[in-house]
């Protein structure tokens, strides 16, 4: 067990800078710990790319017996091994075609408009609150076919249930976890029975006409589902745009660059994503004893895969701490890999490009209000964010 690695997802210091301790095992071996119970730290490119794509050994069913006596037994996308994921992820793909997601372009730009007018008349603008926070959901809300000023009552509920998080293990989910969990719920059990009576174009609608096939999603399954598109698909949206704004403000030459060349727009997004990814690591089981690069891991010990300490393996990326929006190859591993890559990643980009490309328009001198920014992140290890950022736009 290694004695020269600090990891504590349960640590606020921690989690607000979590860069300085994976130093410690970036582009190394898989590093043994302990952390309540024996874990097992991977900060290699390679390693993780090994991995993420070997669900063979590797299990995705990570969810502690706590988690499932609150969330219930239903099999999610996110947790499950084939050939239950196979069957999830290829009814639940419909709901990301190329053409459904093109389709939401210009809401997401109508959406984008309207809360930039709020800012621009206020003279200020603080990011999370104004812009990062609402869009994701608000997008979300309009795939689902409900009403987009719901998106409150919807952060609000994914708010309580994303610090789960912050629970150690063994012990039970705080009473506003739960409580959040059943309202959700209870929604989206309304939300689905109202679409068998009067179905529309909205994906919740087309995933309950498809019950009837031989492998459709349960009425579990699809409650499950429509829960982890509303938590992972704002969420982590939410964090691109704070972590993405942060980085490109606090390196002021590459704000310039891309402000003179929009053009570099996507590659910079790609950027963002690399070098504070909005999901940290991602947790699997190997299912029997075996070997990762020289070291032996014991069957059932989870496996932390450090997507963010990988994003910055000087194996893979030249000057890896640098934030440097030409960077070309990036192969990033923030949006997973391999059977596991994210369901929303074109999504993502498209909310992200639409959203900054509007802020480069329409506030090109956008800056921090206090040059030196004290800077909170919301509790979540995981998914990792900022809670405020406070910017000025003339």
């Amino acid at each position: 067990m290694s004695t020269d690695i600090y990891f504590n997802p349960w640590d606020a210091a921690f989690r607000a800078n979590p860069y300085q301790h994976y130093k410690a095992f970036i582009g190394k071996p898989p590093s043994p710990i302990e952390m309540f119970v024996p874990i097992v730290l991977v900060g290699s490119y390679v390693d993780a790319l090994t991995i993420l794509r070997d669900p063979e050994h590797f299990s995705s069913d990570v969810r502690p017996m706590e988690r499932k006596e609150v969330f219930g037994n239903a099999e999610r996308l996110l947790f499950a091994d084939p050939p239950t994921h196979t069957r999830l992820r290829k009814l639940i793909s419909r709901a990301f075609t190329p053409k459904r997601i093109n389709d939401l372009t210009p809401r997401i730009r109508e959406f984008t408009a309207r809360l930039l007018d709020k800012v621009a008349e206020r003279g200020r603008c603080e990011l999370m609150a104004d812009l990062a926070v609402p869009l994701p959901v608000m997008v979300i809300a309009e795939m689902l076919g409900v009403p987009t000023a719901d998106y409150e009552r919807f952060k609000h509920w994914s708010d309580r249930i994303i610090e789960s998080d912050n629970t150690p293990p063994g012990m039970p989910l705080p009473a506003s976890v739960v409580e959040a969990f059943k309202a959700l719920t209870e929604f989206f059990v309304g939300e689905i029975a109202r679409r068998r009576e009067r179905p529309g174009t909205d994906l919740v609608s087309a995933l309950v006409s498809a019950r009837d096939e031989a492998d459709a999603l349960t009425e579990e399954e699809l409650v499950a589902f429509v829960i982890l598109l509303l938590l992972a698909g704002n969420e982590t949206t939410t964090n691109l745009l704070g972590n993405g704004t942060l980085a490109l403000l606090s390196n002021p030459e590459q704000y310039a660059l891309l402000r003179e060349n929009r053009a570099l727009l996507p590659r910079a997004i790609e950027e963002m994503l690399r070098y504070d990814p909005p999901a940290q690591s991602t947790v699997r089981l190997p299912r029997v004893d075996t070997v990762v690069s020289g070291v032996e891991i014991k069957a059932q010990t989870p496996v932390f895969v450090v997507v963010a300490a990988a994003n910055r393996d000087p194996a893979q990326f030249s000057d890896p701490e640098r934030f440097v929006i030409t960077r070309e190859p990036n192969d990033h591993l923030s949006f997973g890999h391999g059977i596991h890559y994210c369901l929303g990643a074109a999504l993502a980009r498209l909310e992200a490009a639409v959203a900054f490309g509007a802020l480069l328009e329409r506030f090109p001198r956008l800056r921090f209000a206090n040059p030196q920014p004290e800077l909170t992140y919301k509790g979540s290890y995981f998914l990792r964010g900022l809670a405020e950022l406070h910017l000025e736009i003339s």
